[in-house]
């Protein structure tokens, strides 16, 4: 593949992958705040809930919208596990770190934002790598 088809391919997949991820991220608020105002769960223990939520719909939509299931499920999902974990642990500590200053919404749009850059550099160059073709 020539490399402005390259360049294309990444950016119509960067653009599915910022529409899923408004999916998700929408399903994480929605479950926060169910999560903290209704059930009255300790915000860091209902952001970590919320975001591992996420991270399974985030992988079903990526799999099959954005990467187009290109990958096979034994190859992909180990590795976006090992990535949502990481994303996981990255979320709780900007979340509790931002919480100690700022009300819990705004802590999760931090939380949220620094992932962001690293999860579809990971999703793009590790989960979902399609096989180098050499003819």
């Amino acid at each position: 593949m020539r490399l402005p088809e390259r360049v294309n391919k990444l950016f119509s997949r960067a653009a599915r992958f910022a529409a899923v991820g408004g999916i998700a991220t929408a399903i994480q608020y929605v479950f926060l705040v169910l999560l903290v105002e209704v059930a009255g769960t300790f915000e860091i223990f209902a952001s970590a809930l919320s975001f591992t939520l996420s991270a399974l719909v985030n992988y079903l939509l990526n799999y099959y919208l954005t990467f187009g299931g290109s990958v096979a499920h034994r190859q992909s999902l180990p590795r976006f596990t090992v990535v949502a974990v990481v994303g996981l642990a990255i979320n709780t500590l900007c979340f509790s770190l931002a919480l100690t200053l700022l009300p819990y919404l705004l802590a999760q749009v931090i939380a949220t934002l620094v992932t962001l850059v690293s999860n579809f550099l990971l999703h793009q160059f590790w989960i979902y790598r399609e096989p180098e073709w050499n003819p």
